[in-house]
């Protein structure tokens, strides 16, 4: 668990899980696997194994120890919903979230359909907890079915992460979205963006009253820029509920 981190939108990372595997364009470039990767080999060190997919058991209670309330991004080294994360270690994490309820924990997949499963199981014809937060990563025009599968989430908070943001998003229904996160793709290899992308994205927010955070822009060579202007001002708005 990290008490500091560099992602705007958060407070602080939880890894019970690290490693994945890549499944869209999305991934290429993922910053978490060039992190983890860079300490293949080293004996000892937590990614001696680099990117490969790891449980980390002893991690699962470490949010009970951390009494400040804080936002709490879950696996940003990995996606809880991975295949091959076993339903009863995603029931151990869950449980966690679940007692440790002074926090609020962002929990971001790729893995859309099976995260719609997993929560269906759990909650039934409930919801999950509403300092729960559940979301979903969507790059391009091709994968906002992934916010089709959240929109019938059993989740009480809803968000979307278009980050990379690699291509415009034409109109989409934001019907029971409450955040949209957007970011460039930063770092080695990065690919081009468009300012209008993100102005188009603000724009559909504003007209379904859904929160926007303009994360991060780009500058040519790649190089990050948080939280950057745009028409005006800095957009850094959370969910209104949860």
């Amino acid at each position: 668990m990290a008490d500091r981190t560099s992602i705007e939108w958060t407070d602080a990372t939880w890894n019970p899980v690290t490693g994945c595997s890549k499944i869209t364009r999305g991934c290429d470039f993922c910053y978490a696997e060039r992190i983890a990767e860079r300490f293949r080999g080293v004996q000892g060190h937590p990614f001696e194994n680099g990117f490969d997919l790891t449980l980390r058991p002893e991690r699962l209670r470490q949010p009970l120890a951390w009494r400040k309330p804080r936002r709490v991004f879950v696996n940003s080294m990995s996606d809880l919903f991975h295949k091959d994360v076993p339903k009863s270690f995603i029931d151990a994490v869950f449980d966690t979230m679940e007692e440790a309820n002074w926090h609020t924990f962002q929990v971001l997949t790729k893995r859309s359909p099976l995260m719609v499963k997993y929560l269906r199981g759990r909650y039934g014809a409930g919801l999950a907890p509403s300092h729960i937060w559940l979301g979903v990563s969507v790059e391009d025009q091709k994968n906002t079915v992934r916010l089709k599968h959240l929109q019938i989430a059993r989740a009480s908070t809803k968000f979307v992460s278009f980050e990379p943001l690699l291509w415009s998003i034409a109109a989409i229904d934001l019907s029971g979205i409450d955040w949209v996160i957007v970011g460039a793709e930063s770092g080695p290899g990065a690919r081009p963006f468009n300012i209008e992308w993100a102005r188009g994205l603000k724009n559909q927010c504003i007209a379904a009253d859904v929160a926007f955070f303009f994360k991060q822009a780009a500058d040519a060579r790649g190089r990050k820029i948080p939280t950057p202007e745009l028409d005006g001002r800095k957009w850094i708005e959370f969910p209104r509920r949860g």
